[in-house]
């Protein structure tokens, strides 16, 4: 359904920002951090099972960057309406963006959408979201702060019958810099198996957020992802906020003295 309003006034804003003055270089945004419908859409038409599951959004990545955002003293940007209502992290123009099917589950409630329909979503979700995170970046810069972006996302044990044994993927496209500090420091971990551009690959084509908020502006950046059965419940987002606020900040550490 289209319209100027398709967030009502007692509906959230897409944008959960996370000390905005934060301390820290590091720089978090999670595009994936919830799965709020807006009350207009309904629920798409996706049976209720299927929200629970990774289509809907990045399990467990809330509440890891919120931990990772405290220990750090971070600024956090998280994007709280579910991925198939639309996708933060691609171009509103790209089919993906409103998939009509996610996986193997068809989203009936994107089947057909108009030129003003996906017009609402982008006008109520994308612009929102992706404008907060350009203002907190235009204003670290023009005050001199030093940022590096770190998107956080999570992804499935298995995906199309295919067991992923990594527990965490370290993403990048055209810079490698940081996302090579944070591979050997990941590697080192114990009994750690981390993907090399892998589950996923960062490219102009399929992403959005490192492409424009990290090679735009130059900053240095890195995208993780961390198999969700790893973050599914407290206990896990705690031992991996952890893990990441140690790794971060060694690796953090290191790219100053590589500068």
């Amino acid at each position: 359904m289209a319209g100027a309003g398709l967030l009502a006034a007692d509906e959230p804003s897409p944008v959960r920002v996370l000390r905005a003055e934060g301390r820290s270089d590091l720089f978090l945004t999670a595009d994936h951090a919830g799965r709020r419908v807006p009350r207009q859409l309904g629920d798409l038409g996706v049976p209720p099972a299927e929200w629970e599951r990774h289509i809907a959004w990045d399990i467990g990545i809330a509440g890891v960057t919120e931990r990772l955002s405290a220990r750090l003293d971070a600024t956090a940007v998280l994007q709280v309406y579910s991925r198939l209502v639309i996708d933060c992290n691609r171009n509103p123009d790209w089919a993906t963006a409103m998939p009509e099917i996610s996986e193997i589950t068809p989203v009936p409630g994107n089947v057909g959408l108009s030129a003003a329909d996906r017009a609402a979503r982008v006008d109520a979700i994308f612009t929102p979201y992706h404008a907060r995170i350009g203002a907190l970046l235009d204003a670290r810069r023009d005050a001199g702060r030093r940022t590096v972006l770190v998107a956080m996302h999570s992804f499935t044990p298995t995906f199309k019958g295919e067991r992923r044994d990594m527990q965490v993927g370290v993403l990048y496209n055209k810079d490698v810099q940081f996302a090579a500090i944070m591979l050997e420091l990941l590697r080192a971990e114990p009994g750690m198996v981390v993907g090399d551009n892998a589950p996923y690959a960062i490219t102009e084509a399929s992403d959005y957020g490192i492409p424009t908020h990290g090679e735009k502006r130059g900053l240095p950046h890195v995208e993780i992802e961390i198999r969700q059965d790893l973050i599914a419940d407290e206990a896990g987002e705690a031992e991996w906020a952890e893990r990441f606020a140690r790794v971060l900040t060694e690796a953090d550490r290191r790219l100053r003295g590589a500068a």
